[in-house]
Order: structure tokens, then sequence, then C-alpha cells
């Protein structure tokens, strides 16, 4: 994959293409608005297209992946090291996303009266602040029926029966084999069907980031620049103050590593959707040396309970609230805030509105912020977004490459020439 894309002129590459239809779609969002908010669909139908084909890829790739291993307790070592790294991540970017926003205070001086704000922008958001307990989030797992985990979207569905079917795979043994295989083979087909889809990569990239430019740009860019601003150099601290450091000491250079998933990077700064690019990612990861089996348990998990970007836009948001609406916060009150949103961003994926819906969610549940106040932010949550993403999706591939050689299941010499050969020749 990564050597045939080398080949072609830069021109031709997928990348290069992308980034060319989001400047297009810039352009027709600034100068025609009105046309430019007429896109969304474009970007939606790309994004329909890709998530069809994820819960038989996670499902193909799992089952193939764990059927094939001799050690079944492995399975087990690397989701407990993945929670793990993933608890820990969170929980670094939240305290960075609260330290940032305390520092940059860009909701100071706003001095916002709710009640001279409209609030009904945000009525079906809030109608989704039911709360969930612990145990009713463990239960959403279990799916309805084995076809309702493919047919409602539901990644960790997908994936509880996915281990469950490989697990039965490998204790068959040899009579298994040869629906191992057919599933090895269905996987492969999945992925070429994924390659012809992304050649609407470009357009859906212009559709996207037309529609957010002529909807949300120019007036939420000013009016919340400061907010904005921030959050993209928060988003920046936490990838090189913290994800750098993780990078060097596995082994491998993030900066090689970013421009090894540009072409991933740039569609979900786009279309503010990392699902977008999860088939890609895993296929990438594999061909960067990490196990089939570390892959396809890391990637799907990590997409629940490893958003570092969301967490980060969480802790920025829900503070810049209090800020804006002159609600005071001790410091007591906000690192009980902040245990809160651990847990509720694990609720994200999966969500209506994702981030956007455990925000309000958490300043219903905690009760010190109006949750009215996030009618505030609506507008340029898209534009949030495309700051969020791009740091999810890059802290879900530093993770599977952490796990990888934390089980030694990377093949470090495949990575270092899937890593050399995303620099230009």
């Amino acid at each position: 994959m990564t050597s045939s894309a080398t080949e072609r002129p830069f021109y031709l590459q997928l990348w290069f293409l992308v980034l060319v239809a989001m400047a297009v779609g810039v352009a027709l969002g600034v100068l025609y608005p009105t046309i430019g908010a007429r896109m969304e669909p474009v970007g939606d139908a790309f994004i329909k297209a890709i998530r069809v084909l994820i819960a038989p890829i996670i499902f193909c790739t799992v089952v193939h992946g764990i059927a094939g291993m001799a050690n079944m307790a492995k399975v087990g070592r690397v989701a407990l090291k993945a929670l793990v790294y993933f608890e820990v991540l969170t929980s670094v970017a939240l305290v960075i996303g609260l330290l940032a926003v305390n520092l940059l205070q860009p909701g100071a001086g706003m001095h916002v009266d709710l009640s001279h704000v409209d609030t009904s922008s945000v009525a079906p958001y809030l109608a989704q602040t039911h709360r969930r307990t612990a145990a009713q989030f463990l239960l959403a797992i279990i799916p309805n029926t084995f076809v309702g985990a493919f047919s409602e979207g539901n990644v960790l569905q997908v994936l509880f029966v996915s281990v469950l079917c490989g697990f039965a795979l490998s204790a068959m043994g040899e009579a298994g084999k040869p629906l191992a295989d057919l599933i090895g083979a269905a996987s492969q087909m999945f992925f070429r069907i994924v390659g012809i889809v992304m050649w609407a990569a470009p357009i859906g990239a212009f559709g996207a980031i037309a529609f957010t430019v002529g909807k949300f740009g120019a007036g939420s860019l000013v009016s919340l620049g400061k907010l904005l601003i921030g959050f993209y150099v928060t988003c920046l601290v936490f990838i090189f103050a913290v994800l750098w450091p993780i990078a060097h000491w596995c082994g491998f250079s993030l900066i090689r590593f970013m421009r090894y998933i540009r072409e991933e990077l740039l569609i979900v700064i786009a279309t503010t959707s990392s699902e977008t690019v999860l088939p890609r990612m895993i296929a990438k990861l594999e061909a960067a040396g990490c196990e089939e089996s570390v892959v396809g348990l890391v990637i799907p998990t990590g997409y629940s309970f490893n958003l570092d970007g969301t967490c980060l836009y969480l802790a920025t948001a829900a503070i810049f609230l209090a800020q804006a609406t002159d609600t005071p916060l001790t410091l007591a009150q906000q690192l009980g805030l902040l245990a809160v949103l651990l847990l509720a961003s694990k609720g994200a994926a999966g969500v209506a509105g994702a981030a956007f819906v455990v925000l309000a969610a958490t300043l219903a549940a905690v009760g010190t912020i109006p949750v009215e106040s996030v009618a505030l932010i609506l507008g340029v949550h898209r534009l949030l977004s495309q700051g969020l993403t791009p740091t999810n999706l890059i802290g879900n591939g530093v993770a599977t490459l952490v796990v990888a050689k934390w089980e030694r299941a990377l093949d470090e010499r495949k990575l270092r020439e899937a890593l050399a050969g995303a620099l230009p020749r």
C-alpha cells in the first residue's frame, strides 16, 4: 500500500488530492457560504460509505487474528495493557486541558447572561443527556442479537461478538481452519472495497469542509477565536509534550508516524469524524509491523476508551463555559468535574453528537455550571472537532504501537521501513 503510493507523482497521491479538495472547499465556503452550506450531503455520503464497512472489517480482523493465536491468555493481556494505557493517557489529557484553560482564560471577561441567549438550538442535545450508570454502560456492550451488533454500528458490541467468535474458532483447532481462512479472505475483500471508496475521499473532504466554513466560518471564528486558538494550541501541546516522548521511548519518530498517516489526518480534519479512517488505520498499522490480533483489539477499543482529543475538548469547554458565565469553581470542584469527565468520556463513542452530548450530560450531572450554556459553543463545535479528531487519531495510532511493543508483537524492522517510506525520496 505504502510503496505504491510513494511511486506515484505527488500530485496523484491521495493526501495531495484531499489537500487540494479541502482548499477548494474552504474557498467555496468563504466566497459563497450559502452554496458551501449545501455541500453537507456530499461529506455525509462519504462518511456513510466508510461506516458501512467498519463493522465487518473489525469482525474479520479480530476473529482472524485471535483464531491464529496459539496462546489465548495473550488476548486478555493485550486488553488489560491497552485499558491501563488508555486510562493513564486520558487522565493526562484531562489534566492538561484543565491547566491550559485555566492558564489561557478564554472565557474571562465575556460575562454572558444566559437569559439573553437563545438555547432552543441545543434542545435536541439536552434531550440526550440522561445519565448512564456503569452497569448500563457495560450491559450496552452486549448486543440484543448477533446481527444487531452489526446493524446498530456499535463498535464495542461488534468487538464483543468478534472476540467470542475468535475464541470459538481457536478452540475448534483444525476443524475451524477452513472458516478462519474464509474470514481472512473476506477481510482482504473488505480492505479492497475500502481502497475503492477512499478515492472518493477528496470529494467527501471538499463537501465536509465547504459545509463547515460556509455555515460556521467567519462569524464564529471572530466571536470565539480565543477559545479556538487556545484549544488547537492545547492539542498540539498534548501531541508534542505527551505523545512525542512516548513515541521516542518506543523507538519511533512521531513526526514520521504522522507523515505515514497524513492522508488519514487530512480526512479526519475535513470530515471531523475519525471513523472514516478506522479501516485504513487497521491496514496501515498491520503494514507497520503490528500483529493483526493486537491491532484488531486495540484500535476498536481505543475508539471508545482512548479519546485523548475528546478529553481535552471536554475539560476546555466545561471550564470555558464556567468562565464565560461567571460561574466560580474552586479547585476541589474542578477536580470533581475532572473525575466525572474521566468516566463520561468513555461513553462518547456511538452517541449522536458525541463529545457535545457528553459535555451537556456532564454539566447536567455536576449541576455547578448551567447546562444551557452549551449553546455558546454550538456554533464552533465542528471547528473544535477539527482539533480533537486528529488528536484522537494520533493517540490511538501511538497506543497501538505502544501496546504491540509492550506485548512483543511489533516487527520493528517493518515499522522502520514503513516510516522511512513515509518520507519523500
